[in-house]
């Protein structure tokens, strides 16, 4: 596992608390840094599937 899977995987958690918090305290900004933590938590964890998947490519 690549780090990059893990540290997006944590964003994107830290991101769907942040919305859930923003939603709970009619907090729109908070809510919206949430969504953002997420977009960005998702890619990263691209990123590391799409490294993991090469260095598994060139292992074989």
């Amino acid at each position: 596992m690549h780090k990059d899977q893990v540290e997006g995987g944590m964003k994107d958690a830290k991101g769907k608390l942040k919305e859930g918090v923003g939603k709970m305290t009619d907090n729109e900004r908070l809510e919206a840094e949430g969504h953002a933590d997420q977009a960005e938590g998702k890619i990263q964890k691209t990123v590391g599937n799409v490294k993991e998947g090469v260095r598994d490519a060139l292992k074989k």
